[in-house]
C-alpha cells in the first residue's frame, strides 16, 4: 500500500510538472512544442501501463465471483453502480459515499479490494455525482435534493435485491452517505439486514460548535500554537464568511492526518483500472453542483430528521477522533434512538475518514459485527 501510494504521488508530481511546464510555454507561445507532446505521450504510456498492471491485479478471477459496472435507471435517469466481489454467495453491501458528490468508485479499488473476500461491494454514482453526472448532464440540478436521492437509494436496494437474488442487503452510508442511509433504514427496513454509519451526522445544527470546540482542544493538547491562534482569530461558529469553516476543516484534515490522504486519491484515480482524467473531472463536478444543492439541506438537519426508532440493527463505526463530524454528537445520536441491536464502535486512530484510512480495522468489525447476521442464502 505504501508503495502503491509513493507511485500515485510521482504520478502526480509528473503531472503538476507537466501542467507548468504547459502554462509557460502557453505564454511564449500559441503553437504546441514537440518536446512537450513527447513528455506528456509519455507520461500517459507511464500511467496506461499502471492502469494496466492494476487491472491484473485486482481484477476478479474467482468462477463464483461478480464483477459488473453499468449504468441503470433509477429516479428516472441513468445511475452508474459498480458490483464486484470473489463470490456472489457472499452478503451484499452497499456503500453510500459522502461529499456531497464525492464518488468513490474512482480510486477506491486497492482500499476495497479485501472488502470483496467477504462481500459483494456494491458503489453507485449518486444523482448528480461521477459518472452519473455525465450521463443525466447538469440539467438534473433541480432533482438533487436529500428526499429525491433517498428515493434514489431505495430503488437501487430494490433493485440489487432483484439482480442478486437476495432477500435484504447491509447499507453503509460514509458522512453525507449516513444522512441518506439512516433515511433508508427507516423509510425500508424489509430492504435491509443492517444498518452502519460512519463519519455519521447526528445534528447539523450543533456539529460545527462541538468539532471547533474539539480542535480547539486537541490544539492545545499538541501545544500547537499555530492551530490555537487561528481557531481563535476566527472564534467559534456561526460564521459570517467562509472562513471559518475553511479553518475549520484545514485543521480537521490536519489532526485527523487526512491530508495526505485525499491528496493520493487524486493519484488512486489516474491509475485506476478502467478510468480516465475525464472520471476525475466528472468527480470534480460533482462535488461542486451536489455541494450547491445539498449543504444548506444539511446544515440543518436535527436527530429527528434522520429518524429516532428503527426496526433494523444500527451500528455507528466512528474514527476515534472525527472532527469533521463529530464523535460525541455521534455518539449521542446512537443513544437517542431505539433499534433491536445497537452498537457504537471506535476506529481506534481513525478520524472521518476512517473507512479509507483505517479499511482493515473496519472491515473486521464488519465481519465481526455485522456479516454474522445475515441469514444464510443462495441466489
Amino acid at each position: 500500500m505504501i508503495r502503491f501510494t509513493f507511485t500515485c504521488y510521482i504520478l502526480l508530481f509528473s503531472l503538476g510538472l507537466g501542467m507548468f511546464g504547459q502554462a509557460t510555454k502557453s505564454q511564449q507561445s500559441l503553437g504546441a512544442s514537440p518536446a512537450n507532446d513527447s513528455e506528456y505521450r509519455k507520461f500517459d504510456e507511464l500511467v496506461s501501463f499502471v492502469r494496466a498492471r492494476n487491472a491484473e491485479q485486482y481484477a476478479i478471477l474467482s468462477p463464483k465471483g461478480i464483477d459488473e459496472g453499468s449504468f441503470v435507471k433509477i429516479g428516472e435517469i441513468e445511475q452508474w453502480i459498480t458490483i464486484r466481489g470473489q463470490d456472489r454467495a457472499n452478503p451484499v453491501l452497499l456503500f453510500l459515499h459522502g461529499g456531497p458528490g464525492d464518488v468513490t468508485n474512482p480510486w477506491s479499488f486497492a482500499l476495497f479490494a479485501p472488502w470483496e473476500k467477504y462481500f459483494t461491494l456494491v458503489q453507485w454514482d449518486q444523482r448528480g455525482s461521477g459518472r452519473t453526472l455525465r450521463k443525466s448532464g447538469p440539467a438534473v440540478a433541480p432533482t438533487i435534493t436529500v428526499d429525491r436521492m433517498v428515493q434514489d437509494g431505495i430503488e437501487l436496494a430494490e433493485y440489487l435485491r432483484k439482480h442478486l437474488g437476495r432477500e435484504k442487503i447491509i447499507v453503509v452510508g460514509h458522512s453525507f452517505g449516513s444522512s441518506l442511509g439512516t433515511r433508508m433504514a427507516r423509510a425500508r427496513p424489509e430492504l435491509f439486514y443492517a444498518y452502519v454509519g460512519t463519519g455519521q451526522i447526528a445534528d447539523g445544527t450543533k456539529n460545527y460548535s462541538a468539532t471547533y470546540e474539539a480542535l480547539l482542544k486537541k490544539a492545545k493538547t499538541l501545544g500547537d500554537q499555530r492551530a490555537i491562534d487561528e481557531l481563535t482569530r476566527v472564534g467559534p461558529p456561526p460564521y459570517d464568511s467562509g472562513e471559518g469553516y475553511r479553518v475549520q476543516r484545514k485543521w480537521a484534515n490536519a489532526f485527523e492526518g487526512a491530508d495526505k490522504f485525499l491528496d493520493a486519491t487524486i493519484g488512486f484515480a489516474l491509475v485506476a483500472p478502467g478510468n480516465s482524467v475525464q472520471d476525475m473531472n466528472d468527480s470534480a463536478d460533482g462535488q461542486m453542483l451536489s455541494g450547491e444543492r445539498l449543504w444548506p439541506q444539511l446544515n440543518s438537519v436535527r436527530p429527528a430528521d434522520l429518524g429516532l426508532e428503527f426496526s433494523i440493527p444500527f451500528f455507528v463505526f466512528q474514527g476515534e477522533e472525527d472532527f469533521t463530524t463529530s464523535t460525541a454528537l455521534a455518539r449521542q445520536y446512537l443513544e437517542s434512538i431505539k433499534a433491536p441491536h445497537k452498537e457504537f464502535v471506535l476506529i481506534k486512530g481513525g478520524g472521518h475518514f476512517a473507512v479509507f484510512m483505517r479499511s482493515d480495522q473496519f472491515l473486521q468489525e464488519l465481519v465481526a459485527r455485522v456479516r454474522p447476521l445475515v441469514r444464510a442464502h443462495r441466489p
